[in-house]
């Protein structure tokens, strides 16, 4: 199975458990009129369109490279992210603004073992999807894999607490079921804020890290026949980069000769990770 493939499957998977866990917990959750366990509902549904959203990125960002799209679609990837972000923190806002007005009025729940039963299987779920989405992500080094295993072990935290607002709201710690959703809800939502800031550091060409820059140049300055370094940057193209190199040779080298250090830069920097292609442009010293 390639890589598209597997990160197609880890979509599914993760459309399909976090449906069946939208509906218990909402339907568990308004009947108990528990604020924790109905949070903990909405972050499921934010959970089922972030994986439709995967599924579709990753769909698009794996199409070759065409007329309109020389560089391939990688960065389509991220402009889903985008989207992703901005639906957790609508969730984030509504889910807060319902846990609030819950100790406000002081309501209660209704504790039930229901309650317990279904944070329990969602705690088990969520940590054998963790574990799959984590080895996969792992063996195909995949970022979106990686985003859906986060946010598979976010879940396990989210409902952890949930669990613990279940348990200790009862009685006359009416407020507390109401503290554990906006724990919930701000949780949700520091996760679409950094969803949000890494997918516009790439969607605005944000430059390599300066230790990758400075490894890249003690590299291309090894090579025989380059004087020196005169710059590098990088255009983020998805999960890879476009590489971009000027170097000044000795003036009086031939083009033929520039041309084939070039080349040995060129197949140098390809060997690194996530570079998707390199352009070098050489300039006599």
């Amino acid at each position: 199975m390639d890589r598209y493939s597997e990160a197609r499957r880890v979509a599914l998977w993760g459309i399909g458990a976090n449906i069946v866990l939208l509906i218990i917990k909402l339907i568990v959750g308004f009947i108990s009129k528990s604020q924790a366990m109905i949070a903990d509902g909405f972050n499921s549904a934010g959970d089922v369109f972030a994986s439709i959203m995967t599924l579709t990125g990753n769909r698009i960002s794996n199409m070759p490279e065409d007329k309109d799209h020389p560089f391939g679609h990688g960065k389509a990837e991220y402009v889903f992210s985008m989207i992703i972000s901005f639906s957790l923190l609508l969730i984030t806002y509504e889910i807060l603004k319902s846990a609030i007005e819950s100790i406000i009025s002081r309501r209660s729940f209704t504790f039930s073992w229901w309650l317990v039963g279904v944070a329990v299987i969602t705690i088990l779920l969520k940590t054998a999807l963790w574990i799959y989405t984590h080895r996969v992500g792992k063996r195909w080094n995949n970022l979106l894999i990686f985003a859906n295993s986060e946010d598979h072990r976010n879940d396990i935290l989210v409902t952890s607490g949930t669990l613990a607002g279940i348990i200790f709201g009862t009685g006359k710690l009416y407020w507390l079921d109401g503290v554990i959703g906006i724990g919930i809800s701000l949780w949700i939502g520091y996760t679409g804020i950094r969803i949000f800031v890494s997918a516009y550091n790439v969607l605005m060409d944000t430059n390599m890290d300066d230790k990758l820059m400075e490894r890249l140049q003690n590299e291309i300055e090894s090579i025989p026949g380059v004087d020196h370094v005169d710059s590098i940057s990088a255009k983020p193209i998805g999960v890879s980069f476009i590489i971009i190199v000027k170097v000044s040779v000795a003036g009086s080298m031939t083009v033929e000769a520039g041309h084939a250090v070039a080349a040995q830069i060129k197949e140098r920097i390809k060997g690194n990770k996530n570079v998707g292609d390199v352009l070098v442009h050489v300039n006599p010293c």
